[in-house]
């Protein structure tokens, strides 16, 4: 799914209005009608009081022609006029009169009204500011949304949370709308994804108000939204006259003392992904380990007994995944250094990989073109630099991956796979996955899928979606706190199959 800015949306309302032949207003009209629709489905006209917070520009519009269709209905409601400007739009001025006409009047707020009673019991509607605000707000209507956000109510925000610009972070997270649920219309906002600004949305749900299909489906955008849609095409299923050799051989080095856990979690994690043959490359202290706890994973072992202190392989890999548990000593740095000079196909690079590139940039230039570096915020920031916002973290990454021809992937909540400009926001995942060695899994996933013969984006994509899916899975049956790395491991077979289950419709058409 597409996540449109704010001025690509303004372009496709102005398209869908001029071939449809449509107006504006009928536009406002039909968005607000599948938001009363939403409202009404839930509520069944349940005696509860509706504070609707209305602009004055076209989000307030739709918040005015909301409170007239919950007025014909019977709700109890009261409309409040936000006078934040002298200038009012066309189609809030037309509303406001068919409110007016509707013996519907509305309370009108300016800096000098006292602040409006609002009980918890209350639902709030808030179609204050939407996506078009340029600017902070000002003092009083901060004021308005602190006294709102402090009411304790259930907050419907329409379109986005006001206060939160769709390109950047609040001016003043106090001037922000923390909304209980956001109802956004044809396509969610990045803003709805990312830490810093993500947390003014608790739930968001979408909203298709038929906007123009030749634009939506044409425009490119900076973002896409990943979801099941998105990832079922790039399964590559299996031929029945296969075997493991057409899966490839994938080799994870990793490991020092103390930590072969790390690289024995991404082995099994590759292995259980789908790569045909797995190796690990551990130092002389991890033989025993691995090959006790990982049966199908065949062992090769360094000659440093506690660390890495050079690497070299027996055969041609299909792919390499290094960097977990592996240390940054100078003598595994040199060792990852000399690797770097011999690889021409893309790897995956992880943890103390990361953090050694960090600590000797010269060495980037010799990562392969296309190999996929996951590094998680604190490893990022070595990579690339410190940031101010997520925005400009964002363009951090986009120039880095530009720069070095490498697939990044941002991991967090809704971890961010970017490739040059582009980037792809993950949808699975939850906070149960915020334990050790889950990076691990997700580094052995990736490196299973190119293993396959994925491509290094697709596998990457792929690699997260499933790596969430299966801790979603796991956390199900485990809880948060006890979900674990292993548990997730456990539940990639389970994401596999989940991935692919037909829906129930499909399923009982078929019987």
């Amino acid at each position: 799914m597409k996540i449109f800015s704010a001025s690509q949306i303004q372009d496709a309302d102005k398209s869908t209005m001029q071939k449809q032949q449509i107006s504006s207003e009928e536009l406002m009209e039909r968005a607000a009608t599948k938001l009363f629709e939403w409202i009404h489905a839930r509520l069944r006209g349940t005696q509860v009081t509706l504070r609707l917070f209305c602009g004055i520009g076209n989000n307030g519009g739709d918040g005015l022609v909301l409170a007239r269709l919950l007025h014909e209905h019977g709700y109890t409601i009261q409309v409040y006029v936000v006078n934040f400007s002298e200038k009012r739009s066309k189609d809030f001025l037309l509303n406001l009169e068919r409110l007016k006409s509707a013996k519907l009047w509305p309370d009108f707020l300016n800096s000098e009204s006292e602040l409006p009673p609002i009980s918890p019991d209350d639902i709030i509607v808030d179609a204050i500011f939407g996506i078009g605000l340029n600017r902070a707000p000002n003092t009083w209507a901060g004021n308005l949304i602190m006294h709102i956000n402090n009411s304790k109510a259930f907050v419907l925000s329409v379109d986005i949370p006001s206060g939160l610009p769709t390109d950047k972070c609040p001016w003043n997270p106090d001037y922000a709308i923390r909304a209980s649920y956001v109802l956004t219309f044809q396509a969610p906002k990045l803003v709805f994804f990312l830490p810093e600004t993500g947390v003014f949305v608790n739930q968001w749900e979408l909203l298709d108000i038929g906007l123009d299909p030749e634009y939506i489906q044409t425009t490119e955008t900076d973002f896409e939204l990943i979801g099941r849609p998105e990832v079922l095409p790039l399964y590559r299923p299996r031929l029945k006259f296969s075997h493991k050799g057409n899966y490839g051989h994938a080799i994870m080095v990793g490991g020092s003392y103390g930590k072969i856990g790390a690289v024995q979690l991404a082995s099994d994690a590759c292995l259980t992904s789908g790569s045909g043959l797995v190796s690990s490359y551990v130092p002389r202290c991890g033989y025993q380990v691995i090959q006790t706890a990982l049966p199908e994973v065949m062992v090769l072992t360094d000659g440093g007994e506690k660390m890495i202190s050079e690497i070299s392989f027996p055969f041609d890999p299909t792919v390499v995944g290094i960097g977990m548990g592996i240390g940054v000593d100078k003598i595994t740095a040199n060792a990852f250094a000399a690797l770097l000079k011999t690889m021409d196909k893309p790897m995956v690079i992880d943890a103390d990989g990361l953090n050694i590139l960090a600590q000797n940039p010269k060495m980037l230039k010799d990562v392969p073109e296309l190999s996929v570096l996951t590094p998680h915020p604190k490893e990022l920031e070595r990579l690339v630099g410190k940031w101010s916002d997520d925005f400009e973290k964002l363009s951090k990454v986009k120039a880095f991956s530009t720069h070095y021809n490498v697939v990044v992937v941002i991991k967090g909540a809704h971890s961010i796979t970017v490739y040059k400009d582009k980037g792809f926001v993950n949808t699975t995942g939850n906070p149960g996955m915020a334990t050790a060695g889950s990076g691990d899994v997700l580094t052995g996933m990736i490196t299973g899928l190119m293993a396959q013969g994925y491509p290094s984006l697709h596998a990457a994509i792929f690699g997260v979606y499933l790596h969430g899916l299966a801790g979603d899975l796991g956390v199900s049956e485990n809880g948060y706190e006890a979900l674990k790395a292993s548990t997730i491991v456990a539940n990639i077979g389970n994401a596999f199959m989940e991935l692919l289950r037909q829906p129930e419709v499909e399923q009982q058409e078929e019987v």
